[in-house]
């Protein structure tokens, strides 16, 4: 069985589109085992974007990663 990793990123939720992105998953078919809403700290932010860090965006992603709330899911 596959797994995938979803985030409903800050600027989504501030939208107040999580709810269409999240039946539009629903509706392909996907099935979510797991959800939570969280708010990632910076150090949580650079170690999952670590693949990144040399990037000149780097600082603006992780920023942003931190701005608000995400809903994350697998």
């Amino acid at each position: 069985m596959e797994r995938t990793f979803a985030i409903i990123k800050p600027d989504a939720f501030a939208a107040g589109n999580a709810g269409k992105i999240l039946a539009r998953i629903y509706a392909e078919g996907f099935k979510v085992v797991g959800l939570k809403k969280l708010y990632l700290s910076k150090v949580e932010a650079e170690g999952f974007y670590y693949v990144h860090k040399a990037r000149p965006f780097f600082g603006e992603l992780t920023d942003f990663m931190c701005s608000g709330p995400c809903i994350v899911m697998v």
